[in-house]
């Protein structure tokens, strides 16, 4: 027999789906698995050897659980609407529905020729009507909940994309997809209020088996403060400028505030000397991005008011003025300045020329002084550290009504609306009034119209404000804007387990036994945002009853890259993209399989190498031959250990996403085995049932042609191992004379130490013959040393 994968792996593949084997039994008694992959947007160029990697890993563990007698839920699906597919359409002048129903015809047939697990039953479209009219439903709720509103904010506007793009898409200051010039502007947008579930979506972080650097991305993302409010009375002006500080216990050394730019205070602040200046600075600020405005290395710039505040405690003038680097969108847009001791208010101080107090007994000679120290110059805390020093001055501030304990998060609301056409419409029209009014939930889904121009407007408007009849609904229009393509992402993992019902987005029932989702595996680009924003809906979801856990993701892990070559991340600009295509042609999908994950750790990003993979080809080929070439029988003790320690090892490793020390294993017992006349037929079956989630097809080709076993090796059961089998019946101990080794023999296991002294003395009689022994020491398993 010839290992021949091209017909192999298509004559698997063709019976699997024949037979639905991978079809998921949702009431099923048995326990659930639900391994979930981070679906696919289907692109134009299709897919690159990178993309396997997760796919394969969850369907490692998806295969195994099942072997191991779970019933597993392992689905896949389309993430479709979005940006690029629209822009395309508009380069190419093709229509985005069909540009994307090709593309995915073009991913599923390459995925198919993976051979992985999935239960194509259960496959979803976020460009669906029969799907997204539950996206535009859970919207409905989240507006009735008073959770989603429209605002007039600041956006980033790239006037190239024509489209409103979130702070992520922009860098240094342009267009991430296209390097145009980006602009700040107001305009109305829906906002979803996940800002009420700040601390839900931090504390719960806690009970999730995330990494912990996963986590803390999150953490860092939210952002929580534990401060207080100072109020800051204004000279000659009406207004308080309340600040949120953390740091309350160097209140006596403010010399300045800054207020953001963008705050509505500005203009009743700057005196007329001070307003050319005031406007030319803002002009020049506007378009810088909040990363840009906030990096510590970036130079900090600002422009004084003309007006002052009055300190709350020394009742002291102090300036204030506008900087850049903060913002409006985080506490109440202004800070109090402490240069002494904060780096950043340092740096601006000497750069403008301001005082500069000193409140903590600390140097300040080259930088801002951040340490614990006793105050000074601090009337009613000197003396006191910072713990102590906060709790006096807080009590004294709310008792005095000049501030409040306070706690801040760095998380916005979402801007959650797209002036474009390639998304989700809002389930929203507008009356005479021009309010927003939710439309009847039996008129769901409102459908995207079809339109020969998608083009937005230079103003930004979407395309949707030239569908003339699509706009009528009841006295009034249909919204205009489209919802982000994180809105279709944001709870498909739901959807999946029951994707045909049409009367309610999921089963209270399956949802209750199928959630959370066991593992999800995924690229860490979507660690904070989709996974936040995931998590706000299914607790949205929790909060309406309709479902019944806390939290959507049991397990998350974060997968590394695949580098070209080169080093480099694949791109087809760079040339180093790897079709997996050309790899299914001429190695086979369970070669790319195993290489994907022999590779190095599954975390790690890593280059992709043709002597790698060409390595992969021949261990298989081993496999094959180990099998066409060696004769089954009922017993082989010489394989024993090595074929139970390769059970144990294997089973663990795939538990814990360690792939590339579980093929090292496997690679170890072939090694073993070949070098045997036989295997047993025990051997032989635990061996294929542990490589076959990593190489199903030449799995099941052995498992069926050559032990002739008659069910799929997908329905088998999981090989186990004895306790007793992993060590050997014998051990080795070595047999000295005054400390000197003569000899080293291996002896049974169980011995007592009158025994092994009499077998050291037999080995080594001719050493000891005429010597007088004085004493043995005999130490268990190890030694025998006879002192003469």
């Amino acid at each position: 027999m010839k290992y021949d994968h091209k017909s192999i792996e298509k004559k698997w593949q063709k019976k699997w789906e024949k037979d639905n084997i991978y079809k998921t039994d949702v009431n099923s008694d048995k326990e659930k698995f639900y391994a979930l992959d981070m679906f696919p947007y289907p692109s134009g160029v299709g897919l690159h050897v990178g993309h396997p990697e997760g796919y394969t890993a969850t369907d490692i563990v998806a295969r195994m659980k099942k072997m191991q007698g779970y019933e597993v839920m392992h689905p896949i699906g389309w993430d479709a609407f979005g940006l690029p597919a629209e822009q395309y359409a508009i380069n190419t002048g093709n229509d985005p529905k069909e540009f994307t129903a090709k593309n995915i015809q073009t991913f599923k047939k390459q995925i198919k020729s993976l051979g992985f697990s999935y239960d194509w039953e259960r496959e979803i479209n976020t460009t669906d009507p029969k799907y997204y009219k539950w996206t535009q439903w859970i919207f409905s709720k989240l507006f009735e909940k008073g959770l989603a509103e429209i605002k007039e904010v600041p956006v980033n506007f790239c006037p190239e994309c024509k489209t409103v793009l979130a702070n992520e898409e922009v860098i240094g200051g342009k267009c991430e997809r296209k390097g145009h010039d980006v602009i700040k502007k107001p305009m109305k947008q829906w906002v979803l209020k996940i800002t009420k579930y700040a601390e839900r979506l931090l504390t719960d972080l806690d009970e999730l088996e995330w990494p912990e650097s996963l986590k803390d991305m999150q953490r860092n993302w939210i952002g929580k403060s534990e401060g207080v409010t100072v109020y800051f009375d204004i000279k000659n002006n009406d207004n308080i400028i309340d600040v949120f500080t953390t740091r309350v216990d160097t209140l006596y050394g403010v010399t300045y505030v800054v207020i953001a730019p963008e705050n509505k205070l500005v203009n009743e602040l700057v005196t007329g000397d001070q307003k050319e200046e005031v406007e030319n600075f803002i002009s020049n600020t506007v378009n810088k991005t909040d990363l840009e405005r906030t990096e510590l290395n970036k130079d900090k710039s600002g422009v004084f008011t003309g007006s002052y505040a009055i300190h709350p405690l020394t009742k002291e003038l102090i300036p204030i003025w506008i900087g850049d680097y903060v913002l409006n969108s985080y506490g109440s847009g202004m800070v109090m300045a402490v240069p002494a001791h904060d780096q950043r208010d340092y740096e601006f101080a000497k750069k403008y020329n301001l005082d500069i107090k000193k409140v903590l007994d600390g140097d300040i000679s080259t930088c801002a002084f951040v340490d614990d120290a006793k105050h000074i110059n601090s009337e009613i805390i000197d003396g006191l550290n910072i713990k102590k020093a906060k709790e006096v001055l807080i009590k004294y501030l709310e008792e005095n009504n000049l501030g409040k304990k306070q706690i801040n998060y760095k998380l916005r609301d979402w801007l959650f609306s797209r002036q474009r056409y390639w998304g989700e419409p809002f389930p929203i029209y507008f009356d005479k009034e021009g309010k927003p009014q939710l439309v009847d939930e039996k008129d769901l889904p409102i459908e995207l119209p079809h339109l020969d121009k998608i083009e937005p407007s230079n103003t930004g408007e979407s395309p949707l404000s030239n569908a003339t009849e699509w706009l009528n609904y009841k006295d009034g229009h249909l919204d205009t804007n489209t919802m982000p393509q994180w809105a279709g992402s944001c709870w498909y993992y739901i959807r999946y387990l029951d994707p045909n019902n049409e009367e309610e987005f999921v089963s209270k029932e399956i949802a209750d036994k199928w959630l959370p989702v066991d593992l999800y595996i995924g690229g860490a680009e979507h660690a904070v945002l989709h996974l936040l924003y995931a998590r706000f809906w299914h607790k949205f979801l929790y909060d309406l009853g309709v479902l019944s856990t806390k939290e959507p993701f049991g397990k998350v892990f974060n997968q590394g890259m695949i580098l070209g070559s080169n080093n480099e991340k694949m791109s087809k600009s760079k040339g180093n993209v790897v079709n997996p295509d050309d790899i299914v042609a001429s190695h086979g999908a369970d070669t790319l399989r195993v290489y994907e994950m022999f590779m190095g750790p599954l975390d790690a990003s890593i280059a992709w190498s043709e002597n790698g993979l060409d390595g992969s080809r021949k261990f298989l080929d081993r496999v094959f031959n180990l099998y066409t070439n060696k004769n089954i029988v009922e017993e082989n003790k010489n394989l024993d250990k090595v074929y139970n320690q390769t059970v144990k090892k294997v089973s663990e490793d795939y538990e814990t996403l360690s792939f590339n020390t579980a093929i090292s294993q496997l690679m170890v017992f072939v090694n073993s085995a070949s070098k045997e006349d036989n295997i047993s037929k025990e051997q032989a079956k635990g061996f294929l049932q542990l490589l076959a989630p990593v190489a199903p097809h030449i799995s099941e080709e052995l498992w069926k042609e050559v032990l002739l076993e008659d069910s799929y090796i997908y329905l088998s059961s999981w090989p186990s191992y004895k306790e007793e089998l992993l060590v050997d019946d014998t051990f080795e101990i070595v047999i000295q004379i005054k400390g000197k080794i003569k000899k080293k023999v291996n002896v049974s296991r169980g011995l007592s130490k009158e025994d092994l002294e009499e077998v050291a003395k037999k080995e080594i009689a001719s050493d000891l013959e005429g010597k007088n022994i004085i004493k043995v020491i005999v130490v268990e398993d190890k030694l025998v040393n006879f002192v003469v």
